[in-house]
């Protein structure tokens, strides 16, 4: 292989590896602190590439800042809708079986692509690319790669830095953490339990909302758009180790270069080569990489 197209893929597979960690670093948190299995979770992605698409012509004509202030709109707006969810719905599924936490997430995901179709459409959507970052890079005489996949790359990133900060920095985090480990422990320390689990809800459905906006204008927005991206975050919660923040990076980066370079190198067999190394992990790790905490 060519090292500039090698250098291209390495490029392709960071950025998708670093977008499937933030949507799975929200769903394990989610699965491993709360107990809950959250079909829905994919809907939050859909949700923020919806924001991204619906609130970028109003950032626009009203508010200055561009595409960076219908990001932390997009975040904003999708914390306080999970915030809500939580109070709303979640809080009612800690002491349920995992049968009625299952139809009640699934019955969230039918009513969230309802709304999207009655509040938008069922037409695939398109969202520009800002002007700041339309261009691209050279990559020796005559490849290129555009500055937003960048961009995306480097946004990722940071965000991946601050929620490690953010959980090995912070007592917030340190609460956090304690939960994953042992959920009965934080009960017996005077911690408010169920703030603990709006905080944590309203953070996993920012981070995935978060995904799905910056991951717009690459991916175009689209109905049913969480449906995939659900599944293999699945998987990443899977092999990463459930509750394991560590775990869903190391995975996801797993991930995205098997996928990245299976559709290079494998065509025709990379639809199952993921799922060929989850069991190939499970095999002989059966708790995932990582362990809780």
């Amino acid at each position: 292989m060519d090292p500039v197209i090698f250098l291209i893929q390495c490029l392709n597979a960071v950025q998708y590896g670093l977008l499937l960690f933030l949507v799975a670093s929200g769903l394990t948190l989610i699965f491993g602190i709360m107990g809950i299995i959250n079909l829905a979770h994919g809907s939050f992605y859909m949700i923020g590439a919806y924001m991204a698409f619906a609130l970028g012509p109003l950032v626009e004509q009203y508010v200055v800042g561009g595409f960076v202030t219908t990001l932390l709109a997009c975040v904003i707006l999708s914390a306080i809708l999970g915030y809500f969810l939580e109070w709303a719905f979640y809080s009612y599924l800690y002491h349920r079986d995992h049968l009625q936490q299952v139809l009640m997430t699934y019955g969230l995901i039918l009513v969230f692509e309802e709304l999207r179709s009655i509040i938008i459409d069922n037409d695939v959507h398109g969202v520009d690319t800002p002007s700041w970052l339309s261009g691209a890079i050279s990559l020796g005489d005559i490849m290129t790669y555009p500055t937003y996949r960048l961009f995306i790359s480097v946004v990722c990133l940071v965000v991946a830095g601050l929620l490690y900060w953010l959980l090995t920095h912070t007592r917030l985090g340190m609460m956090i953490r304690a939960g994953a480990s042992n959920r009965d422990m934080i009960n017996s320390l005077g911690i408010d339990i169920n703030r603990l689990f709006r905080i944590v809800f309203a953070l996993g459905v920012a981070l995935a909302a978060f995904a799905g906006a910056i991951a717009a204008p690459v991916s175009s927005v689209y109905p049913g758009m969480g449906h995939s991206i659900l599944i293999i975050c699945f998987v990443v919660v899977v092999i990463g180790g459930i509750g394991s923040i560590k775990g869903a990076f190391v995975a996801a980066m797993l991930i995205g270069f098997v996928d990245t370079f299976g559709q290079v190198l494998f065509p025709q067999a990379a639809g199952v080569l993921v799922y060929v190394m989850m069991a190939a992990i499970l095999l002989f790790k059966p708790e995932g990489l990582f362990k809780q905490g």
